[in-house]
């Protein structure tokens, strides 16, 4: 069995698993809640929630948009932006499911205060993905760093004298480096 296969073995019976849950976990929820505050609250409950969860995933979209299109505008890489625009649909479409497990895990998406919370976990699951594949991050971090002009051009010049290894008489002082830097 090849690595890729064992890796990707177990996510399909965790996936198939997790869709069976979810929804029994929903129901469990929304009968217990029924039952402590009665069936028409729960009801009024659900649909006071879905309609702040839309009006909340309309504003926090057009930040992300307004954002992510100021990042293409400005030439940078739009690595956090458009991790937000992603969260912000992500928790969006949860928010349509109905039930409290899911509205939660939309909240987390969509309110600034704890969607740094999820791009570090939707980040970290890319990023483990990535690694998975054989996709060098080293490169994208450097690519990144390049188009967000992080990165200084410069040249390298020989020593004067490359046969002789340096000893302990014959260090040379700490290396300076001349030159301008350009904005």
């Amino acid at each position: 069995m090849s690595t890729a296969n064992r890796h990707t073995g177990w996510r399909l019976p965790v996936v198939v698993a997790a869709a069976i849950a979810l929804p029994i976990a929903e129901v469990w929820l929304l009968v217990l809640v029924g039952h402590a505050i009665g069936g028409w609250w729960t009801i009024l409950l659900l649909l006071v929630e879905a309609f702040v969860g839309v009006w909340l995933m309309r504003r926090e979209e057009r930040k992300a948009w307004r954002s992510l299109r100021d990042a293409f505008a400005r030439g940078a890489m739009p690595g956090g932006e458009l991790a937000d625009a992603v969260l912000v649909l992500i928790g969006g479409i949860l928010f349509i499911l109905p039930g409290f497990i899911t509205d939660v895990l939309g909240l987390i998406c969509l309110i600034p205060a704890t969607r740094p919370l999820a791009r570090r976990v939707l980040g970290w699951s890319v990023a483990r993905s990535a690694a998975r594949r054989g996709v060098d991050l080293g490169a994208l971090k450097t690519a990144q760093a390049h188009l967000q002009g992080q990165v200084i051009r410069g040249e390298t010049l020989p020593d004067a004298n490359p046969t002789q290894p340096p000893t302990a008489e014959h260090t040379p002082p700490d290396r300076v480096i001349k030159g301008e830097i350009e904005p």
